[in-house]
Parts: C-alpha cells; sequence; structure tokens
C-alpha cells in the first residue's frame, strides 16, 4: 500500500468540509472568507503535491476500506493530478478576485451566506469528478457542479439570471439523465461501473451493445462540453453571471466533459470505432464556433462562443486515437482552462472601467487604462495561439499529431484548425481595436480598478506565461500522461489488486501486469495479479 493514498481524498474532503463549516458559520463574513481561501490553498498545495507523486504510478484510496470494485475507488493518475493542480489554481484566483469585486458582500446581488458554500461546493464536486474510478461516482462529482453552479448562476435573483439558469439548468439535467441511463445499461450489461473492471468487461460483450453504450455516454458527455451541436446552450448561460462566476464556469464546467470524455475513450473504449465521428464533431465545433465569435458585438458573447470553438481543438486530438495527440490535448486542456478564465475576469475588470461589455459602447481603454490593455492582450494573443505563447504550442502539438496520421480525415481537421485560428486571432483583433482604439465615448465612468481584483487576474495571466515558460516539462508530462492512459494496464492494476499504487509504467518489463477480471472473487475483494 503507497505511504501517499491519503493525498488522494483531500482535494474533495477539504473543500466538502469548508463548505459546511462556512454555511455554519454564515453570519461571520470575514470567517467565510478567510475559510474559503485557506481552503483551496490548501487544495492547491496538495494537489501539486499529488501530481508528483502520481508521476511514478497511479495512487488509489478505497472509501471506507472495501476494494474495488465493490467499493468507491478514488484515483489519481498523471491526468487527475494535473487537472487538479490547474483547476486548484483557478478556484482560488477567481475566489481572490471576487472577493475583491464585492461579489460576497452581503449585497443583494451575491447572499454572502450562500457564496462561499456553494463555490466550495463546486470546488468539491470539480475534484470529485477528477478523482473518480467508477462511472457512479462521475456521475456525483456531475451533480454536485450542477446544483452548485445552478446556484451561482442566478445570484442575485435578476430575470436575465433566471432565465439563463433555467436554461442552464434544463440542458444540465438531459445530460446527467443521459448520464445516468449509460451507467445503468453499463451495469446491466456488464455487472459493474468500476472504471477498471469495465475496460475489461466490455470488452467481452457484444460489440453492438458496447457501441450503443458508448454512443450513450459521449451524448451526456459532449452536451456538458458544449460540443456542436450541443453547445447552443453555453452563450445564453454564461455571460449573464458574474464575472467570477462567467471565469470559473468557462475555465472548468466544459473542461470536465472533455475530461470525462477523454478517460472513457482511452480506458473503456480503447479500439476508437467513433474516432471518425468525433473528428467530423470537433472540425463543425471549431468552424462553427469561431463563426459565432466572429459575429458578436458583445465581448462576453464573443469570447463564449471563442470557448465553444476551443472545445473543438480538444476533441480533435482526442479522436486522432494517439499519443501524441492524446497528449497535445491535455496540454491544450491545461492551458485552455488558465487563458479562459484569465480572459473572462479581464472583462470584468473591463466592464467596471467602461461601463459595459458591448463593442459598440467601449472606446478609448488603451488610453485611459494602459495597465489594463495590457493585461488584456497578452492573454488574448495566446488564446489566438500567436508565437510563443502556450496556445500556439498546443496547437502546433495538435497540427503535428494531424498530420502524422496522414489521413484525408485528419488533413482536413488540420485545415480547419488553422482557419479557425485564423479566425478567433480575427475576433480578437476586432475586440482589441473597438474596446481599445476606438474612440472614448462621452460617458466613461471614471472608476479606478482595484489592486484587489486586479492583482488576481494579474497572477492568472502570470499562470498562462508560466505555462508557455515551463511548456517543454509541461509536455513532457502530458505525453507520458498520454502513454499511461493509451496502455492502462497499470491503472487498471493499481486499482484491482488492492495495493492502491501502479508501479512505474505499464510498458515496464518489470512491472505489475494487469489483473485478470475472470480471477476475482465474487464480492470483488480478493484478486490474482498474474
Amino acid at each position: 500500500m503507497s505511504s501517499y493514498t491519503w493525498l488522494v481524498p483531500l482535494p474533495v474532503m477539504i473543500p466538502l468540509f469548508a463548505a459546511g463549516l462556512a454555511l455554519a458559520l454564515y453570519r461571520r463574513p470575514r470567517l467565510q472568507q478567510g475559510i474559503s481561501v485557506t481552503a483551496l490553498t490548501l487544495m492547491l498545495g496538495f494537489s501539486a503535491w499529488l501530481m508528483v507523486v502520481v508521476d511514478s504510478g497511479p495512487v488509489v484510496v478505497n472509501a471506507g476500506e472495501w476494494a474495488a470494485p465493490v467499493g468507491v475507488a478514488l484515483v489519481g493518475d498523471r491526468l487527475s493530478a494535473l487537472m487538479l493542480t490547474v483547476s486548484s489554481a483557478v478556484l482560488l484566483c477567481v475566489l481572490l478576485y471576487s472577493l475583491g469585486q464585492g461579489v460576497s458582500d452581503g449585497s443583494e446581488k451575491a447572499p454572502v451566506s450562500i457564496y462561499h458554500p456553494t463555490y466550495l461546493a463546486l470546488a468539491a464536486g470539480v475534484s470529485n469528478a477528477f478523482l473518480a474510478g467508477d462511472l457512479f461516482n462521475l456521475y456525483v462529482g456531475f451533480e454536485i457542479l450542477l446544483v452548485a453552479s445552478y446556484v451561482l448562476l442566478t445570484l442575485g435573483g435578476t430575470f436575465e439570471r433566471i432565465r439563463a439558469g433555467a436554461i442552464y439548468v434544463v440542458v444540465g439535467l438531459l445530460s446527467s439523465l443521459i448520464f445516468l441511463t449509460a451507467v445503468a445499461m453499463i451495469y446491466a450489461a456488464t455487472g459493474t461501473v468500476n472504471l477498471a473492471q469495465l475496460s475489461v468487461r466490455l470488452q467481452e460483450i457484444d460489440p453492438g451493445t458496447a457501441l450503443v453504450l458508448q454512443i450513450l455516454l459521449l451524448l451526456g458527455f459532449a452536451i456538458k462540453a458544449a460540443i456542436f451541436p450541443l453547445s447552443s446552450w453555453l452563450p445564453d448561460s454564461y455571460p449573464t453571471a458574474p464575472a467570477p462566476v462567467t471565469a470559473v464556469f468557462a475555465g472548468l464546467l466544459t473542461k470536465v466533459g472533455v475530461y470525462s470524455i477523454m478517460r472513457t475513450q482511452t480506458l473503456l473504449f480503447p479500439d476508437g470505432r467513433l474516432n471518425d465521428v468525433l473528428m467530423w464533431l470537433a472540425l463543425a465545433t471549431m468552424l462553427i464556433g469561431i463563426m459565432g465569435a466572429v459575429a458578436q458585438n458583445d465581448i462576453k458573447r464573443l469570447l463564449s462562443f471563442t470557448l465553444v470553438s476551443h472545445i473543438g481543438y480538444m476533441i480533435f486530438g482526442i479522436a486522432l486515437g494517439s499519443r501524441i495527440g492524446l497528449g497535445a490535448a491535455i496540454f491544450y486542456v491545461a492551458h485552455h482552462i488558465t487563458v479562459q478564465t484569465t480572459l473572462f475576469l479581464i472583462v470584468g475588470l473591463i466592464e467596471r472601467r467602461g461601463g459595459t461589455t458591448s463593442l459598440a459602447k467601449l472606446g478609448g481603454l488603451a488610453k485611459i487604462a494602459p495597465g489594463l490593455s495590457i493585461l488584456f492582450f497578452i492573454p488574448a494573443m495566446n488564446l489566438a495561439g500567436i508565437p510563443p505563447f502556450s496556445g500556439f504550442l498546443g496547437k502546433v502539438g495538435l497540427l503535428e499529431a494531424g498530420v502524422a496520421q496522414d489521413r484525408w480525415l485528419a488533413w482536413v481537421l488540420v485545415i480547419g484548425s488553422v482557419v479557425a485560428s485564423l479566425l478567433t486571432l480575427y475576433a480578437i483583433v476586432k475586440a482589441w481595436n473597438k474596446a481599445f482604439w476606438q474612440p472614448a465615448p462621452d460617458d466613461v465612468p471614471d472608476v479606478k480598478l482595484p489592486a484587489t481584483m486586479v492583482g488576481p487576474a494579474t497572477a492568472l495571466m502570470v499562470l498562462t506565461l508560466a505555462i508557455t515558460v515551463f511548456a517543454g516539462p509541461l509536455y513532457d508530462y502530458t505525453n507520458r500522461a498520454a502513454t499511461t492512459m493509451m496502455e492502462p494496464d497499470n491503472y487498471v492494476n493499481a486499482v484491482l489488486s488492492g495495493e492502491g499504487r501502479g508501479d512505474g509504467e505499464s510498458t515496464d518489463k518489470d512491472g505489475p501486469e494487469r489483473v485478470d477480471d475472470s480471477e476475482l472473487s465474487d464480492d470483488g475483494q480478493e484478486g490474482v495479479v498474474r
């Protein structure tokens, strides 16, 4: 048993415990703030530590000491630890930004008694989804996200927020219903929902049945990830929320859906039967999303459509079904979480300084707020994929993977990716010119941007630059993550053997070999490692 198994549940338990404590202290806003900041700081620290630990093999903890596949397993590997670390950093910076903005100051727009507990519950849901070792626990993580995000989306109770929240919750419930149906059918077909055991049993059932199950899972996850044609809900939902809420939604929530597609496609359905379908969906998501962005005259809606478009890049990397493509997709997810969140926080600053997010009513910000123009320009160029930023490096990795496959469909995706990237640059430059360089309107509010808001946004911008500076080591890490995902024997062994730790790479000759699922006892408590 690994001595580091205690690390795995902490990113879930810390924010969950803090949420209960913050709710109990709803009359003490200062204590709530301190609890929230402390909890997310600890979550970030432990997630970063876990990222180092799992680089030598997956770490597994079985809740209640019920061994998998009977019990609930939480599994930390390279992919989940990287997602936890990036999401923790984003959650912490957004929280600090919201405190500076006064979202939790007891005003009508953000009732202090529920903001912090809900935000912490959202953090726990994100962590639980990334660490889930079985489909039902992944479903639970999604439901925690849905409930918490609905509350955050409707803070203030304005008509626009309630309307957007209603759309969001209906779409969320639909995807959850599809996902739950898929989980029930998978259990009926295989007798388990444990991901490691499913990786074995799904290969033994009728291929037609397996294909139906795969389609159901992909449909549920595609709605959550906002893949075209299931993405129209996103641009109508996100822009109505307060800037911090929009930022964390844009950065994280769709990526949980992308993560789920990565995990299930590589672990449960490695044959790649639907890869061509995913490639067409990726192409449509990239192009239609960015054409929607080009047509927008509101900077929040513009960024919401670019969010949809760039989900297509991630699906492209997954659909290629290769190690290099998957590694590039993982890198691009980490990059996009930070950049997209940063841009939405900065748009909150633009709205505060310019009084609006309408590009027709903004102008002159380069003169009246030069620091803000620099703060926007760097992540905007990163999003557009201008060298040498991480957005450019991620896209180059995806294009390289597409070219290496040397298929006509892969070449179509390569060309589509380049076109989408050029249109992203056009949309971003249009927003830049209108907001910062066109003549300033007469009614620009004379508002000073507080350092408590600028600081967290700047910190996230620095994090995007750090991903660029350390792109080499990060790419090596994501490629190692992709290798272990494409060859999941080590993951399966770590979960089903009951040892709690996979030692080394699955390709090592001396490493532990895969557990034979057929030799597990009926209660799943014992297994033979062959």
